[in-house]
Order: structure tokens, then sequence, then C-alpha cells
């Protein structure tokens, strides 16, 4: 089995040879290879083998539990033909040569499929035409195979043996790719490269990080966003055996100690007098009114036919308004970096989802050329969006340079929640017109949300971001209307799991099962022939139905709700299963059916889809950040309670064969879960829920079909 081994900077720019690599546009190969120290073939950024036939490969996204340290090496080795028996995984540190080095947007097999692919054809040909010449015979009758390269006659070389003569050859600038029909690794369940550590412990996460000399930092940050210090004592702290000094930074006011716990205890111990700024008498309802504006001007981002008409003479008219809160991300991990900064330079560990972002920064922090900032990506204890932010990278890099010393800053459960990027509030308001044969005539969708993008890179050039997983409606229409209002508010706002999609999938999926029980249609029936015109989301629909025993008997007291869409290149469809006792909701079954083309690993596919469904489902039956006085009002997992264990449904995830490029998988399986259990709620109760989180319902009152 392959290992997940520390690989140094040093080592690291001395085996990557001079090959470049831009992420957005593919491997950019150098003209000839690399031959590193003991005769290694290097001949991109990607890859090395060395003398002893041990294939080394880069991973630039970073773990954080969706496999990318098992996928993305298996595209390198499926086209190298290397033994996987023999790989050697690292994760890289920032490097010009890797471009962007970010994970989000369930991106990292989608983006590097093509790429990966090409870096192990192109070493693969080069190992065996290395054979070939060695042999006098024509390339075209060698093959490699599980580390070897064989001929016609039964002779065979190892990489090993090879990889010298090969790093002196020219590097094919078009490799040929296998056929992905001959498949033998992709498409396998291959286990996790980093099971092994995690289980016995020794896997290293931003928290395990030790450099020499180091301190451990806690900030005190003022409650409300944008809030600064008027004035602090710094006698309370100082008191605290083994806190070692008090520092104002950028962020706050920083107590350094000996150990993370006199940290903790010596903030304890701090009195500031906090400024709170122009948010500090933000609440819920001043949000709510932002949101809901009835003299907000409304930005159309799709317009498909006359909406007004085809309202006028719809046979029925149907409106309804769907209400989102604001959400944490809740990690595992508390948010925590390290750094040292020294003679024009700095060096960053942290469970970073975008090491690149980090460290510009960082740089930019501590007026550094960016070349002189390292950052070394740690495994991530989760990350759902939060961990792309640099905000906590560039709070250590402060804290160490005006300490002098290397620091690490350490959060707790309850910093976390009151300082995060959360997923915004919204609001959706939607109406809808049959026609005389039950088919829909006029589709409007209103969404009201802030712009996680604008703020924190300004005004978009395109449609807002808030009309994610709303402007993509799927089903057929005879007029539809998609159109936004981007009101600003107080609160820091973040991408989370699935974005605006985890929001306006929700309202639009359960506003279309009220458009079909207005209608008189089954819930499964009418999404199935108005989504002829989208083929691979039906075919998600029609699996989920189907394996989920639509429509057949159920134990009593219980129903099934139905939801399906399409995000971040992946079509998912999910059936819920539900009961509703004493007004708590249950879900005791969740069917997803999953096209996202390609799979790498099924059993990655199947762990992200089972991850989404716990994430989205604990966020719409419980999930809700409460704003007072500019600050967060729920301030650990007691208030803010994640899904129990006792709690997780059974989930079965099925897949469609597809010879489709890969989609994304970490984030597709969440948009339909929240909208599938609202409808089944609805089958049991008879009462809509439009206001997530669900809560607590009052007594069933019976059910309709479903």
């Amino acid at each position: 089995m392959s290992a997940v081994v520390r690989l140094t900077r040093r080592e690291f720019l001395r085996v990557g040879g001079g090959a470049t690599a831009a992420l957005a546009l593919g491997v950019h190969l150098p003209r000839r290879a690399s031959a590193g120290e003991g005769g290694t073939l290097a001949p991109n950024a990607w890859l090395s083998v060395d003398a002893k036939g041990v294939v080394t490969i880069w991973v630039i996204r970073a773990e954080m539990g969706q496999g990318v340290l098992t996928a993305m090496p298996m595209l390198v080795a499926e086209q190298l033909h290397a033994d996987w028996r023999r790989i050697r995984v690292e994760r890289a540190v920032t490097d010009p040569r890797f471009g962007r080095m970010s994970t989000g947007g369930s991106t990292s097999v989608r983006r590097s499929w093509e790429p990966l692919q090409k870096a192990g054809a192109a070493a693969r040909e080069m190992l065996v035409l290395a054979a070939a010449r060695r042999w006098g015979v024509d390339p075209a009758g060698c093959a490699a195979k599980d580390g070897w390269v064989l001929d016609a006659t039964g002779r065979r070389l190892g990489f090993g043996e090879l990889a010298a003569e090969a790093a002196r050859l020219p590097v094919p600038e078009s490799p040929k790719l296998d056929d992905p029909k001959g498949f033998t690794l992709v498409g396998t369940r291959v286990p996790r490269v980093d099971g092994p550590e995690k289980v016995t412990g020794a896997a290293v996460f931003g928290y395990d990080v030790r450099v020499p000399g180091m301190l451990r930092a806690a900030v005190a940050r003022c409650p409300v966003w944008k809030g600064t210090p008027r004035a602090f004592d710094p006698a309370g702290p100082l008191r605290v055996p083994g806190v070692r000094r008090v520092l104002q930074v950028p962020s706050g006011v920083a107590v350094l100690a000996e150990s993370t716990w006199a940290a903790f205890r010596g903030r304890d111990a701090l009195k500031v007098e906090w400024d709170l700024g122009p948010n500090g008498r933000l609440d819920d309802g001043a949000i709510a009114r932002a949101l809901a504006d009835p003299a907000a001007p409304l930005r159309t981002v799709r317009s498909d036919g006359d909406l007004a008409a085809a309202l006028a003479r719809s046979a029925r008219r149907i409106e309804a308004t769907y209400e989102f809160p604001l959400l944490a991300h809740a990690t595992m991990e508390p948010m925590n970096a390290t750094a040292r900064v020294q003679a024009g330079g700095a060096e960053i560990w942290a469970p970073t989802q975008s090491a690149t972002w980090a460290q510009d920064e960082v740089a930019k922090a501590l007026d550094l050329p960016k070349e002189k900032v390292v950052v070394h990506t740690t495994f991530l204890g989760g990350g759902f969006g939060r961990r792309a932010m640099p905000d906590v990278a560039v709070e250590a890099a402060q804290v160490a340079r005006a300490a002098g010393v290397p620091v690490q800053v350490a959060w707790t459960r309850e910093d976390d929640m009151a300082h995060d990027f959360y997923r915004p509030p919204s609001r959706s308001v939607l109406a809808a017109g049959l026609d005389a044969a039950g088919g829909i005539a006029a589709w409007h969708h209103t969404v009201r949300a802030p712009s996680i993008s604008a703020q924190l890179f300004g005004p978009p050039k395109g449609d807002p971001d808030v009309v994610e997983g709303a402007v993509g409606f799927p089903y057929r229409a005879g007029a539809l209307l998609v159109d936004c209002h981007v009101p600003e508010i107080g609160v820091r706002l973040g991408w989370w799991r699935s974005v605006y999609a985890s929001q306006n999938a929700c309202a639009e999926e359960c506003f279309l099962d009220e458009v079909a029980e207005a209608a008189g249609r089954d819930p499964f029936a009418f999404r199935r022939e108005l989504l002829a015109g989208a083929p691979r989301l039906r075919g998600a629909l029609e699996l989920a139905a189907a394996k989920a025993g639509w429509g057949a008997p159920l134990p009593p007291g219980r129903v099934r709700g139905i939801a399906c869409h399409s995000s971040f290149g992946s079509h998912v469809a999910e059936v819920a299963e539900v009961s509703v006792a004493d007004g708590v909701v249950r879900v005791h079954r969740v069917v997803a059916g999953v096209d996202c083309g390609r799979v790498v690993n099924p059993d990655t596919v199947e762990a992200q889809v089972e991850s989404a469904i716990a994430y989205g489902l604990g966020a719409a039956l419980r999930g809700r950040i409460s704003i007072r006085g500019g600050a967060v009002v729920e301030s650990n997992l007691d208030a803010y309670e994640p899904l129990r264990f006792r709690e997780m449904p059974r989930v079965e995830v099925h897949v469609v064969p597809s010879a489709e490029p890969p989609g994304g998988i970490g984030e597709p399986g969440l948009p339909p879960i929240a909208p599938a259990v609202l409808n089944a709620i609805r089958a049991a109760t008879g009462v809509r829920v439009r206001t997530l989180p669900v809560g607590r319902l009052g007594p069933p009152a019976g059910k309709r079909e479903g």
C-alpha cells in the first residue's frame, strides 16, 4: 500500500525538476525531463520515478476527508501503468509550477482528470521508449504494466532500471491516453491512502504541528464584525502561569503563552473595551427586513418568454415564500495556523483549502514578495468552504511577526462559532402558473440574498452568485423568469457546502412539489415528465425512485419525499423516508441516485454523498445562526447542534453508469436532502414547512400519496 510521508521544501524542489504546471490550463511539460539525484525521472511537476522504481506523486489539493490523496494519484498511476503498491503520495507545498493550489467547488478531480492522466501517460511513453532503445526494438512492440516494461518476447525491465535513461529523452507533448474502457485502477474501490495514518493517530492536522521555539496564542476578537479594541488591560493575563506576552494585533489582542491552555486561560482574564463599529446594532429582525424590502430593485438574470402574459392566462396560480437562515460551518477541527516569520520570509503550516490564497494574503500582510512565503498544507479536520478563507493564516503570521518567535494561533469552538464566514441568509419568493393540462405555464423565482463574492471581491461582472441553483431551472416551463435582490448585511459571509444551491434548490424543489400537488400529480411522475430536456438529471431521478421503491407500501407512519438537483457538474436525486412523532422528525432512510460522470473511486463517491446528506440534514433540522447586538448568539454545539449518530439515516448511494467526464461529488449530494425531507413532512403531516430549520412540528394531520 502507498504511504503519505512528509517532504521538505528542499527535497520537493530537487525532485520536482524544472517542470511547470498551470491548474486551469493543464500541465505544461518541459522539453526534456529532469534527471534527479540517483537517476530519478521527473518529467513534470506531478510525479517522479526513482532508481528503485518507487513512483512519487504530488497532490496539490487539500485532503479534508474527500479522498483526493487517493483519487488524484489513481489518475496518474492508471496512465503510467504503475504498480499501485509502489506509489508514494506527497502533499505539495506552494510553488508557482503548480499554479493556484485551491480546493473547493468540487473541482479537484474535474480539473485534474486530463492533466494528471497526461502526466502519467508522458512518463509511461518515455519509459517504454527507453526500454525499446536498450533492446533495439520498435517501441510499438513494447508495453508497460504494473511497473515494468515488457516486449513481445517476454523480456522485461523495471521502471527503476529505466528511470535514468528515460530522463534523458524528450517529454512527449501530446502523449496518447489509454481508453477508459480498459482502465484497471480507475473505477475500482481502492483503499484510502490516508486511512492508516488517521486510524493510528499518526496523521498531522493543523493542531498537531510543532515548530521549535513556538508559543501558543489565543486572540481576543471583537464579537461584532469590523469592531476594534479601544483599550485593554494586560495585567490579568500576565498573572496566569505560562503566559508570556499580551500584544495588540490587527485582528484583536493576542495572549501568548507556553501552552494552548495557558493562552486560553490568559485570554479569559483579559479585559478589553470594544468599539463595536457600524454593525453593533444588527439583529435578526434587521436582516429579515433587508431581505424582504419591497422597494428594492430586482435584477433579471434569466428571462424565457413573457412571464406576465403566461401567468395571466394560467388556469391556476400558486405562490410561496421560503426562508433560510445564516449557518455556521462547525468543522470538527477548530481553526488554527502556525507561522514562523524571520529574515525577510515566512513559513505557514495550516489546514487550509487554499494554500495559494493564504500565501497571497500573508505576503500582502507582511509586505513580502509572494515567493518568500511558503505554505504547508496539513490534513484538514473538515473544511466545507470555511478553510478556503486566508484569515487564520494571516492572523498567525501577524502574531508571529509581532512576537518575534514562531506562533501557533489556536481557536476554540466558541471562536469558530463567533467568527465564522457564515452561509448567507436568503429569501426565495416563487410563483407558478399551471396550464389547463396541468403543465407549468409560468415559473418565477426571485432570490433575495447577500452576495459572498461581492463582499469578498467587489461587485461581480456577470450574474450575481446568489442565483446559483436557481438560474439553471431544468424543468419544462412555458415562460421563466429568475431575478434577484442583493442586499448588504453586516455579517461576514463565506462559501458553505454547495453554497447557494443549498438554499435555492430547496426552495425550487419544495415549490415544485407544491405545484405538483396543485396539479393533482405524483411528485416523481411530475418531475420525470418535465425533465425531458435534462436527461442526466432525469436518469438520476429514475434511479433513485426505483431503488427507493417509490409508490410501494411503507411501514406504518412512514412516508417518502423526493427531490433532485444538478450542481457542480453532477446530477443527484434523493428519496427520503420520514416519520413524524410527537413533533419530532425522524429520517429513516435516504436513497440517492447519482450521475457524476466517470467515477475514479466508487468508495469516495458513496462516502461524499453520505457525508453531504448528514451535513445537509443536520442543517435542515436544527441549523441556525442568530444575531443579537451585532454578535452571534450560538456559542457552541449545544446551541448549534449537529446531526447525532442515533439520528443518521440508512443511506444508499446508486451511481448511474456514465462515460461522461467526471463531475464534482463533494457538494452535489447536499442540495436535494432538505427538500426531500420537507416534501416528506408535507406528506406525513399536511404541513408545508417553508422556513428552516424545521425544529419541532405539531402532531401529524394526515398524509398524501408518496
